[in-house]
């Protein structure tokens, strides 16, 4: 976290000379960025700094096209949060003093339990689990390096 509260320092000036509407530009540009990076790491099943994530106690029910997902997946089990890294569930959001990247709606109550580790039921009215920590959303030094990339960028118009 030292590295957000160096890059904070270092770019809360050179924002102080924008106006709230470029401001509200730039952390959207940057939120798009880190929302992108997360979905990528969604999709690719790991965590936000390339750490595996642990595997399903059991395979997933059989469900209809399951042969033609394994097939396309390569893997032998299901792969999981196939929906969470889509533009639907994990949003964007920017105002002028900050950039958020989030999910939404049911998909924010099911990522919450999984990124820290919560206990939930499996099933409405079933029994309950504690589900292993999978991190979804997070920040590496690489993207807090693109974030500085993308200020000094735009500044530099």
């Amino acid at each position: 976290m030292s590295e957000l509260t160096a890059l904070e320092d270092w770019v809360a000036p050179l924002l102080a000379r924008l106006s709230d509407g470029e401001r509200r530009k730039l952390a959207l540009a940057v939120a798009r960025d880190l929302r992108a990076a997360n979905a990528a790491s969604i999709l690719a099943q790991q965590t936000p700094d390339g750490g595996a994530w642990e595997a399903r106690k059991q395979p997933a029910r059989n469900k209809r096209g399951e042969i033609r997902r394994k097939a396309q997946a390569g893997k032998a089990g299901m792969r999981m949060f196939l929906k969470m890294g889509t533009p639907k569930n994990l949003k964007a959001m920017a105002t002028p003093s900050e950039a958020v990247v989030g999910f939404v709606g049911r998909a924010e109550r099911i990522a919450r339990v999984h990124q820290f580790g919560l206990s939930d039921r499996v099933t409405p009215g079933g029994p309950t689990y504690r589900y292993p920590a999978r991190e979804l959303i997070g920040m590496t030094d690489a993207q807090i390096e693109r974030v500085r990339d993308l200020i000094a960028t735009h500044l530099g118009r």
